[in-house]
């Protein structure tokens, strides 16, 4: 089984978008390995793309990317200033006066970066908590601040000018510190959203919504074996499917455990050479997934599961969820490829 990635697809996705901020700097979220495509190898393509800063959500995440970067490219901690932790080479992103305290009682000079929360209620300081302590904040020169939308997904959501209103409202008199509201979705708010730095996820994955985006995935698996079922024979765990004609199955080596989630038991199919669709039969298992290949002539030695004809949102709808899951449920026991 294989991963193929498409690193000149990410970072042609990359320059899509910051193509659509033109005023600011655009910056690339590596989570998540990069949601699942390896940051070690993606991070170090967005770099020589032009982006200088990287957004990962730990700072093991931060430490483990920093060595793969040169040093002027800036890696900002999405959780904050945690108790222990070590944030050498790190830029922290405070999200409560408590984590400013510690920050720079432990960190002095160092740098820091401040997330608002402009509605929410998940990371960042609210109105109050940011009014008591902004004064010292803005003295101590922090390199942004930012905060995050909850419907950027959906442009005509009114949390949207909400949480923009609410932003500039928090942000009035910061002139000189670099802000920053907008990932992918927000890019594609349009301008009043962009402000000084953009901070694309998905978008340079293959996700929605950047529906334009190059798809930067393929995922290959092996075909194992395959076998000959007759018509009212079981497949797979469950007895859940029952065969109601002779038929060929194929069992491919992924499951569960590979991140192929067991919601697409018996939902969608599988692909060959492109757009021939052959039907998941019975239940996703740990290590495996039958294939209905009645309909190929010759049974190949792999099938698709994510290509241009079934992308990730494709899946994830099938599957019920979203895009983002998709990627980064994908285990390391896949061979991967980078090109």
């Amino acid at each position: 089984m294989g991963l193929q990635i498409d690193i000149a697809a990410v970072t042609a996705n990359w320059r899509a978008l910051a193509a659509r901020a033109p005023g600011a700097r655009c910056a690339a979220v590596v989570k998540a390995d990069a949601y699942g495509l390896g940051a070690a190898r993606v991070a170090p393509a967005l770099y020589a793309a032009g982006a200088r800063d990287f957004f990962v959500a730990l700072a093991s995440e931060g430490r483990a990317l920093r060595p793969h970067l040169p040093d002027d490219a800036r890696i900002s901690i999405l959780s904050g200033h945690m108790p222990g932790e070590d944030l050498t080479g790190l830029v922290p992103v405070l999200n409560s006066p408590e984590q400013f305290f510690r920050d720079r009682a432990l960190r002095p000079g160092k740098p820091f970066a401040i997330q608002l929360d402009s509605g929410m209620n998940r990371l960042g300081m609210e109105a109050p908590e940011w009014a008591a302590i902004r004064a010292e904040a803005l003295a101590a020169g922090p390199d942004f601040i930012m905060s995050h939308l909850a419907c950027a997904d959906e442009p005509d959501h009114p949390a949207n000018p909400a949480q923009l209103a609410a932003f500039r409202e928090m942000t009035r008199g910061c002139e000189g510190v670099p802000l920053s509201l907008a990932a992918t979705g927000g890019i594609l708010l349009g301008p009043d959203y962009h402000f000084d730095m953009v901070r694309p996820g998905i978008g340079l994955y293959g996700g929605l919504p950047f529906a334009e985006a190059q798809q930067t995935v393929r995922l290959s698996l092996r075909v194992i074996q395959t076998r000959a079922v007759a018509k009212g024979e079981m497949v797979g765990y469950g007895a859940s499917y029952i065969a109601d004609r002779p038929c060929r199955i194929a069992t491919v080596d992924a499951g569960y455990a590979d991140g192929v989630l067991r919601s697409l038991s018996g939902k969608g199919a599988m692909l060959y050479s492109g757009d021939t669709g052959c039907p998941i039969v019975g239940r996703v298992s740990m290590d495996l997934i039958t294939v209905d290949v009645t309909a190929l002539e010759d049974v190949p030695e792999t099938l698709d599961l994510i290509c241009a004809h079934q992308p990730i949102d494709r899946l994830a709808d099938l599957a019920g969820t979203i895009g983002y899951e998709i990627l980064t449920a994908l285990r390391q026991r896949y061979a991967r490829s980078w090109s």
